[in-house]
């Protein structure tokens, strides 16, 4: 699947998305974070273990928070979350997103594009006037990626404790 574009279908997640998702963020964290976190820390990753906290976290998502798959044929290839703002000083406008992932094999087939299209679309439908994320300062590509979907860094900056290691965080967001 790698490289060609392929056709996509977003929708809301469901409970029995829960498993692929979590492999989706499995993958996607040891493809996008091998060398800034620790070896050890992507190692331990369980898709078991994250499909319960997929389960928890769509169980207390509210009305305001959503999550989305993306499938390619009949197989979930990507996952984005988003909600109200989480930072301090965050008005009703400002709305975060949470995650974003897609299956390794699918980075640079239109997944990415397709999802944050579905969120962009999305969040101000919900009355949202600005999205943020946040994203480590040496992810290139996922910097890239979000600088092409219109996202500029806003000058925040946080430490980031990951599996002992401290990593920073730059925040970007956009108006929608």
């Amino acid at each position: 699947m790698t490289g060609a574009a392929v056709a996509v279908a977003v929708r809301e997640m469901a409970d029995a998305d829960c498993a692929a998702v979590a492999a989706v963020r499995v993958a996607g964290w040891r493809f996008a974070y091998r060398g800034l976190l620790p070896d050890a820390y992507l190692d331990a990753m369980s898709v078991e273990a994250d499909t319960d906290a997929r389960r928890e976290h769509l169980a207390r998502a509210g009305d305001r928070t959503v999550h989305l798959v993306a499938e390619a044929g009949e197989e979930v290839v990507g996952w984005a979350a988003f909600g109200p703002g989480r930072d301090p000083g965050a008005g009703p406008g400002d709305a975060e997103l949470y995650a974003l992932y897609i299956r390794p094999d699918a980075v640079g087939t239109g997944v990415g594009r397709a999802l944050t299209g579905e969120v962009l679309a999305r969040a101000a439908g919900l009355g949202f006037g600005r999205l943020s994320l946040w994203v480590l300062e040496g992810n290139a590509r996922g910097r890239r990626f979000y600088a092409k979907a219109g996202f500029v860094p806003d000058g925040a900056r946080e430490p980031w404790e990951v599996g002992g290691r401290t990593v920073m965080e730059l925040r970007y967001a956009r108006v929608l």
